[in-house]
């Protein structure tokens, strides 16, 4: 109740502030709702508001983005998705603070698009506007003719964000005894030393869009370090495993990629790689002490966007594979994926039809997400969806299939 009560009056004060200091406001409210297919229960009860107070000058800006999530009756979540200052001078600007960042052309995938870890708390299904986590950073953005530089150092560490052991969306790990856990060397502490540096060069011509980008960064999910205790089965007098300690731990990683994109005779062409040195992978390998090994990875996609007739559709292939693969590795060498995208705008471009699917080609499994969304005015819609997986419970779609689900939102704007 005391943090609830924090909230309010810091949102009150946030408003009069705004009045005196003839702040743009903008936002939404939303009330958004599923329900489970198999059992009827709800998978979501979630009330958002989400809050854009800005201030721009010639020469400075301001942004600051409270959001506020009230899940079931009580359970209330405050969160400061961006808090910065922007400056501008003639060829360069500056953004300082708490701010999230985009790169990239690919849509439901992260490849060189890894600036701002993922809330995975729900999974893939939050907008994808809302799925990133915003950092603390500095970035400079130098513009010299139709390109620019972008430069970025984040001085304090920020992990992928993971769902709690009561969510719908947690995954037990599946251990051969009960493991014990050691956090001890998960946390990275803040310091020069440990920040993240982020480059990207982009051109815009055209002929083609294009960006180059390099990253020396730490990997967004702790690598899991194993500890193996043996002992002896009196019956058969052969080693038997007793226990086991997980000590997670993050690893740096430098991440090289690109991507680009282009028109002809009306179909968009887009794609983007990242290349991955040094990415840690559990292993079955007796020789590996810590039940890891060290692999280069790549990570990429072909994508079009195209019309037809009223019909606006998108398709990208990706593809994850591990270099120099070791048979014990328990990844898959390749994996790949398809995302197929169908819009249509109807009726003044008030009603809304899309379907957004991800198609697992490895492990034969899916997740199906159709939607409806309808304007009553430039203010209010309502959406009606499905969230549907399917497929092989091995696979990063089919392992939820109880969670399949139907849901409403309530959208207003202002």
């Amino acid at each position: 109740m005391k943090t609830k009560g924090l909230i309010l009056i810091l949102l009150l004060i946030a408003g009069q502030y705004t009045k005196a200091q003839d702040l743009d406001i903008s936002g939404f409210a939303r009330s958004y709702e599923g329900v489970l297919f198999n059992t009827g229960d709800f998978g979501i009860v979630q009330q958002t508001l989400n809050l854009n107070f800005e201030k721009r000058g010639n020469k400075v800006a301001f942004k600051t983005n409270p959001m506020v999530y009230l899940y079931d009756a009580d359970s209330l979540h405050f969160n400061m998705r961006e808090l910065y200052l922007d400056l501008y001078f003639d060829n360069f600007d500056i953004r300082i603070g708490k701010q999230q960042v985009v790169w990239g052309k690919a849509d439901g995938v992260f490849i060189t698009d890894i600036v701002s870890p993922l809330n995975l708390t729900e999974f893939l299904l939050p907008d994808f506007d809302e799925i990133r986590t915003g950092v603390i950073a500095t970035k400079v953005n130098y513009y010299f003719g139709n390109s620019t530089l972008e430069a970025i150092l984040i001085p304090v560490f920020t992990p992928t964000e993971k769902p709690n052991s009561g969510s719908i969306w947690h995954i037990q790990p599946d251990f051969p005894v009960t493991p014990s856990w050691d956090f001890s060397r998960e946390t990275i502490m803040p310091s020069l030393e440990s920040s993240e540096v982020f480059l990207k060069y982009t051109a815009l011509t055209s002929a083609i869009d294009f960006e180059f980008m390099g990253a020396y960064t730490w990997d967004d999910n702790p690598t899991l370090h194993l500890q193996k205790e043996f002992g002896v089965d009196p019956s058969t007098q052969q080693p038997i495993l007793t226990g086991l300690n997980i000590t997670p731990e993050h690893h740096r990683l430098a991440i090289g990629g690109g991507s680009f994109s282009t028109e002809i005779k009306g179909v968009i062409l887009r794609g983007e790689a990242a290349y991955y040195n040094g990415k840690y992978f559990l292993t079955e390998d007796p020789l590996q002490p810590d039940g890891n090994i060290q692999k280069d990875y790549l990570h990429y996609l072909v994508g079009l966007d195209f019309n037809l007739g009223p019909v606006k559709v998108s398709s990208q292939f990706i593809q994850q594979t591990i270099l120099d693969y070791d048979a014990n590795i328990l990844n898959e060498k390749t994996e790949n994926t398809m995302t197929v995208m169908a819009r249509v705008d109807m009726f003044r471009e008030t009603l809304h039809l899309e379907l957004f699917s991800y198609i697992g080609l490895t492990n034969e499994d899916a997740l199906i997400r159709p939607k409806i969304t309808y304007d009553l005015d430039d203010s209010f819609s309502i959406l009606l969806g499905s969230n549907i997986f399917a497929g092989e419970e091995k696979g990063r779609f089919g392992q939820y299939g109880d969670n399949s689900m139907a849901y409403v939102k309530f959208k207003y704007n202002f």
